[in-house]
């Protein structure tokens, strides 16, 4: 057999067994936080089929899909005049039929209209598992990320909004992160594109600002200009971004019904929290903008406020979601967190717990063969306890045996040789403090039970 290189694809990572504990410590606290808030769990498959993916991100949301080739021959469907021709779109709708998900938010609106008789609403719910999105790696920027996303779907009430900035701010303080909560409303933006006169080129618009912090204002207004925007709408709507104020768009968009209500759900959000102390700063940018086509409402973004690392989380109000999907009038608002990044920068700011690598509390080493068969049996005694308990696999030295012990970062070793397997004992060792004590198993069991 052929020898090939041990890699994985570009965009993706592996993680070790200390990474992964560090992941899962902060998986379960954005997992608690949700829970806090009453968000059931859900999960939904990892691929859909493509129809329910495509046209729901946008142009170039849909050319970073991951498509799966469809199952045996897939080029026995395959007309042979679209090979010919060289069309990729109309070859893709005939050999592939599915895709891996590009974000858990329009499989969420899919799963609601499929089991929508067996969900009360307002349904409220949580999700923590991995997307795809066949993007350019780079930092902070992968083609296989976890997603933490929690929605409430069947409400228009813009408490939730409020209550979604809460889960925001909770999140963020409990792994110790200092961000800005950024808010905006789409209505807002349909309403400063009334104002520019160019409706018809709202989504062009969005697109090119939700590009402002990555090429600025003066590639935002080329791009604008070259999508058929003119440089004098476009720069009415530069010059209206730099006002960071909700009551000079309550000014220019009096004469704009739907950015008069942009502007009262941004109003009404600040009510909610208003008094509340919250730890991290939430503020109104009009120009944020959320390229994604599906928002309709107020919309999120979350930056680090020390660590050049993009976005942190966002999401938005979606009114009309679920109608591609055959329910009309079920508007939904939820968030995202950006779970890769947050590992990513919290690992830069060393913000993980010491010794949160180890998995055992205890391991057992022993002296001789007698002793390590003693110790198999107290290591069973403890985890029929629910102590999480290794032991050594086999007699050797000392030295090594506590290396190892030292390796896999075990906060105390079991010390089992002829005299403590006479005594019905142990010898713990504090491997920090190097304190050493003589122990009954009824005592070790007592010990790590009250410890924890």
């Amino acid at each position: 057999m052929a020898t090939i290189k041990a890699q994985i694809p570009k965009g993706t990572r592996d993680f070790l067994p200390s990474e992964v504990i560090k992941r899962n410590f902060l998986f379960n606290i954005i997992r608690n936080v949700f829970e806090n808030f009453a968000y059931f769990p859900i999960e939904t498959p990892s691929f859909e089929l493509l129809e329910t993916l495509t046209g729901k991100y946008g142009e170039e949301g849909d050319r970073l899909l991951f498509k799966i080739l469809n199952s045996g021959d897939f080029l026995s469907k395959a007309k042979s005049e679209t090979i010919d021709a060289r069309d990729s779109n109309a070859l893709i709708r005939e050999i592939s039929k599915k895709g891996l998900r590009y974000d858990l938010t329009v499989p969420f609106a899919r799963f609601v209209v499929q089991h929508q008789n067996d969900l009360n609403f307002p349904f409220k719910r949580y999700q923590i598992q991995p997307v795809w999105r066949a993007d350019r790696p780079q930092k902070g920027r992968y083609q296989e990320f976890y997603q933490c996303d929690v929605d409430v779907i069947g409400s228009e009430s813009l408490m939730y909004e409020s209550e979604l900035i809460q889960v925001y701010d909770q999140v963020f303080k409990k792994v110790d992160l200092e961000v800005e909560i950024v808010l905006n409303n789409r209505k807002i933006l349909a309403g400063l594109a009334e104002y520019a006169g160019i409706e018809p080129y709202f989504n062009i618009m969005t697109i090119a600002i939700d590009k402002l912090d990555k090429i600025g204002s003066e590639g935002v207004m080329k791009e604008m200009i070259a999508k058929g925007i003119g440089s004098d709408k476009a720069e009415m709507v530069l010059s209206a971004l730099q006002h960071k104020d909700i009551a000079y768009f309550e000014e220019i968009l009096a004469e704009s019904q739907v950015g008069k209500k942009g502007v009262e759900e941004i109003q009404a959000v600040f009510e909610f929290m208003q008094g509340l102390d919250t730890h991290n700063k939430l503020v109104f940018d009009p120009g944020l903008a959320r390229g994604l086509n599906y928002y309709t409402g107020c919309i999120f973004e979350v930056k680090a406020v020390d660590g050049d690392i993009g976005s942190l989380g966002g999401g938005g109000r979606y009114d009309e979601l679920t109608e591609v999907f055959g329910r009309s009038g079920m508007s939904g608002v939820g968030i995202s967190f950006g779970a890769e990044r947050i590992y990513d920068l919290m690992l830069e700011k060393d913000l993980f717990p010491e010794n949160l690598e180890a998995v055992a509390k205890v391991l057992f080493v022993t002296f001789d063969e007698a002793s390590h068969k003693y110790a198999f049996r107290m290591s069973t005694a403890l985890r029929a306890e629910g102590i999480p308990t290794d032991i050594y696999p086999e007699v050797a030295k000392m030295k090594k045996q506590m290396k190892f012990a030292n390796s896999m970062q075990v906060p105390f070793v079991a010390v089992v040789g002829e005299e403590e397997r006479l005594n019905g004992q142990v010898a713990l060792k504090n491997m920090l403090s190097g304190e050493q004590t003589k122990m009954t198993q009824n005592e070790l069991i007592s010990f790590f039970k009250t410890s924890k």
